[in-house]
């Protein structure tokens, strides 16, 4: 369903300590907007809702809603550092059109 990369499992967890909410989920996203049409949209999250699928990738609680499983499905999250900066990388196998920056995409 979803992988999350060791460089992923290692920036979130530090994110997850910097944020001070140690029972937070991480909660993974689209939402509409960008220039393809839906982006990504990344946050920790105290509640988890029934209309939430959780799972437990590496020992990280992933929260996802309900309504965007088909979209997120098979998705690979990376986390890399360039001389840009760093940031996370979505390699999504249901996107068939995506803007250059990555983050912004759509699906048929």
């Amino acid at each position: 369903m979803l992988q999350l990369s060791q460089a992923a499992i290692k920036e979130i967890l530090r994110l997850k300590q910097k944020c001070r909410k140690p029972n937070a989920v991480f909660r993974l996203g689209v939402q509409p907007s960008g220039c393809s049409g839906m982006s990504y949209t990344l946050e920790f999250d105290e509640e988890v809702g029934p209309n939430d699928a959780l799972y437990d990738c590496n020992g990280i609680q992933v929260a996802i809603a309900r309504s965007s499983l088909t979209v997120l499905s098979g998705l690979n999250l990376d986390y890399s550092e360039d001389l840009m900066g760093g940031g996370f990388r979505f390699h999504n196998p249901n996107a068939t059109q995506s803007c250059g920056c990555g983050n912004s995409f759509s699906v048929s």
